[in-house]
């Protein structure tokens, strides 16, 4: 595999419109040689029986099904607030005029 060069990171930076400095152009250049490597061990050890995956972990979903429960009735709701209109709670205002 080809190393990476400092002309084709600044050639990059570039393309992506990224301004690098001499200094950060020849720090990415090992790190993103370092990468390619990395990637090149992986790819001579993955075989065709080991699942591709994305994550180390497997993610599941972790939300519970939506069940139609028992509510509380607008009374019931409205029996413990420290303030309400009979219909809805009532709240001080936050936008800087208190009620």
């Amino acid at each position: 595999m080809p190393d990476i060069t400092s002309e084709q990171v600044a050639h990059l930076a570039n393309l992506a419109r990224i301004a690098l400095t001499p200094d950060e152009i020849e720090k990415l250049t090992g790190e993103l040689s370092h990468i390619v490597e990395s990637v090149a061990k992986v790819a001579e050890v993955a075989t065709d029986d080991v699942p591709l995956t994305s994550h180390p972990v497997p993610l599941g979903n972790v939300t519970r099904p939506d069940v139609v429960g028992q509510t509380l009735t607008q009374e019931q709701a409205l029996s413990g607030a420290p303030d309400s209109d009979g219909e809805r709670f009532r709240v001080t205002a936050i936008l800087g005029e208190e009620q």
